[in-house]
């Protein structure tokens, strides 16, 4: 283990939500200092010392290392964390090591990001509980929005069904919510109007420009009911 920053408060015993994340790039550090801002315990791990140094206030422990040794991953104390995230590039090889290292020091849940479904595949053989293809799901996301401009943002839930933001254009202004062209196979969650929130479900609020909905349901039907807007 190369060298290791730790702020003086960060507790030595395991918490409910830790985190060690391998691989300080673009998404390995936006994930670690998004789990870091939202309280978590988090250790970060990279074998450049630049990625780790541009972290180090952020995190709770930034450690340069190759996570490819397991002796040093149990020295850096990644072992008391209970969820790995494996952000390494295009270094395959490292990505798959690193993933059954921490799973061979007992990390609890194992995500990993892969660059191609070959590399996905591999990730899930040896044990990623869960395999993200960022490219893939962020052109996904990207082509969703583009087909509907009124979509603001989604997620898919599985079996498909997602969650979608639509964001109510002008020409609906004034308009009754019970006004527009909701069929049985999709749930109104809520609505936003800035920072408010509406139960939908105990009233029928007068839309006004820039309301966003928040609907469920299957992605055909949310679709049918977007250009309808």
């Amino acid at each position: 283990m190369d060298g290791i920053w730790q702020s003086a408060g960060d507790p030595m015993g395991k918490e409910n939500r830790s985190f060690v994340v391998v691989g300080l790039g673009s998404f390995g550090g936006v994930v670690a200092a998004e789990l870091a801002r939202f309280g978590n315990r988090v250790l970060g791990v990279d074998r450049d010392h630049k990625r780790v140094a541009a972290l180090a206030e952020q995190l709770s422990n930034v450690v340069i290392l190759d996570a490819t040794d397991e002796g040093a991953l149990r020295e850096a104390g990644a072992d008391r964390y209970d969820v790995g995230l494996v952000s390494i590039g295009n270094d395959l090889e490292s990505s798959v090591i690193a993933a059954m290292n921490l799973r061979l020091i007992g990390i609890e849940t194992i995500w990993a990001k892969a660059e191609s479904r070959t590399h996905h595949r591999i990730l899930s053989k040896v044990g990623a509980d869960r395999v993200v293809l960022p490219g893939l799901e962020m052109g996904r996301h990207t082509a969703q929005m583009l087909n509907n401009p009124a979509v603001q943002d989604y997620v898919s839930l599985g079996n498909g069904f997602s969650v979608v933001n639509l964001l109510i254009p002008e020409r609906l202004k004034g308009r009754k919510l019970s006004d527009l062209p909701f069929n049985s196979a999709i749930t109104r969650l809520g609505m936003m109007r800035g920072t408010e929130y509406f139960d939908l479900h105990e009233c029928d609020p007068v839309l006004m420009t820039n309301d966003r909905l928040l609907l469920l349901g299957k992605r055909a039907e949310l679709t049918q009911f977007g250009d309808q807007l």
